[in-house]
């Protein structure tokens, strides 16, 4: 049952949801930092590099947040046992996780490949090939490092320590910015490497926080009752089956999410590599507010879990309710500058003029799905907090699939809307989806009652 808005009904629920999702919030903003920091280094080296790497970023974003969202399946797994004391069962699944996230990197690793070989075939344009496939190369390395990373971040984040990878997080950042410098341009000595030089500089700052993550694991007063569960417990059917049962459904769901985007990528490819360097600049913003959305809204599914673990459905659905009240006020923070800046953010990437125009345009759609964006992003890790994860499927594949790409080829391509059109498909597709997990949420927390 829902209740009538009263400041001090959620208080506490507004308290300890910054506490634990600023953390999450700063390191998620070094991640789009790093992001920026490509899109702008790389931007100013080059139009065409600019353009190769939107492509080429767009497609592993796609697989870089589904297999994120295969690790997400530890979270209310560990914040259910740590609801219930049980730290050696928490450092088992850790150690099912690890071989479960193993297995799911190979197979991408795999599914990209084959991919690789069809770049050829999929009307991009010739000039940015060489460009495209190098990077991807470069790229691919890094697959696991992300999935073994994320298995010990979403380990901490679900016994509520969201400071640890936030530290990790913005360290990594650094020395990925510092490799851009010096491999892009070619500083202190090393090659100009240019659009190779980023991705390198990106894989080695991925493998230096999956060993600092692992290291924080293993040598961390905090953890040890962990670590110790992690040595004692063997790798079993039923938690290994149970972390596919919660991470698949995730995977497919902020999949599709962000294929929604990725394949829009492709046709922004099919106007031209003005349109997909502008394409890359308003992903780089677009996903500065997604993840201040999924940094407060992971919070939310800490939360939610650890209330579930512990049977009180009552802050369950506070905490939930509260999620949403906090992201509202950071789409409205963060959509205003935006919107008054739209004309001269494009500028801040490239000295492109007719890039800086297409930008500027598609910043009113950017501006339009921030709601919808933000309802999602709450709801679905509500739904993920309870391990209600499987409708979202379903979903998720009506709002991106039959509703927000087939509006973005009509409005883009077929009525030559161009950029501008392909981006109006979004808020029609992220509110559905939103309005579709709230319904959800509130149907499932009914039965807990």
């Amino acid at each position: 049952m829902f209740m009538r808005y009263r400041f001090s009904t959620y208080q506490s629920h507004y308290k300890n949801l910054l506490l634990l999702g600023i953390p999450v919030i700063i390191g998620q903003l070094g991640n789009i930092i790093m992001g920026i920091v490509d899109t702008l280094m790389i931007g100013h080296y080059g139009t065409m590099e600019l353009a190769a790497s939107s492509f080429v970023n767009s497609i592993f974003t796609l697989i870089i947040i589904s297999a994120m969202g295969f690790t997400y399946g530890l979270t209310p797994m560990v914040g259910a046992l740590c609801g219930k004391g049980d730290t050696i069962g928490v450092g088992g699944i850790v150690k099912n996780s690890l071989v479960a996230n193993t297995l799911v990197a190979a197979l991408l690793t795999l599914g990209m490949i084959i991919f690789y070989y069809c770049l050829n075939y999929i009307g991009q344009p010739d000039e940015l090939l060489p460009l495209m496939k190098s990077y991807f190369l470069i790229l691919l390395t890094s697959i696991p490092m992300v999935l073994w990373f994320n298995t010990f971040k979403q380990f901490a984040d679900g016994i509520t320590d969201t400071r640890s990878p936030m530290w990790i997080l913005l360290s990594g950042n650094v020395l990925n910015v510092l490799g851009n410098y010096m491999l892009i341009y070619g500083k202190f000595g090393f090659p100009e490497l240019g659009l190779a030089g980023a991705g390198i500089a990106t894989v080695f700052s991925r493998t230096y926080m999956v060993f600092v993550g692992f290291f924080m694991f293993v040598c961390c007063k905090r953890y040890r009752s962990f670590w110790l569960g992690f040595k004692k417990c063997k790798t079993n059917k039923r938690d290994f089956w149970e972390l596919n049962r919660l991470g698949w459904p995730i995977f497919l769901q902020m999949g599709m999410e962000t294929a929604s985007f990725s394949l829009s990528s492709i046709m922004v490819g099919w106007i031209g590599p003005i349109a997909l360097a502008a394409q890359q600049i308003m992903l780089t913003v677009s996903q500065v507010c997604y993840m201040l959305y999924y940094g407060m809204s992971s919070a939310v599914a800490v939360r939610v879990s650890h209330f579930k673990g512990q049977s009180d459905i009552l802050n369950l659905e506070k905490t939930a309710t509260a999620g949403f009240h906090l992201i509202l006020i950071l789409a409205v923070l963060t959509s205003l500058p935006i919107l008054m800046l739209r004309n001269v953010i494009g500028g801040w990437f490239t000295g492109n003029q007719e890039v800086s125009i297409w930008v500027a345009q598609a910043m009113i759609p950017f501006i339009a799905y921030q709601f919808g964006d933000g309802l999602q992003c709450n709801y679905a890790n509500s739904l993920r907090g309870i391990g209600d994860v499987k409708p979202m499927i379903v979903y998720a594949f009506i709002a991106y699939f039959v509703i927000s790409l087939p509006i973005g080829y009509l409005l883009g391509i077929v009525l030559k809307l161009g950029l501008v059109g392909i981006w109006f498909a979004f808020p029609f597709g992220l509110t559905t989806a939103g309005i579709l997990y709230f319904r959800r949420f509130r149907k499932s927390v009914s039965r807990l009652y």
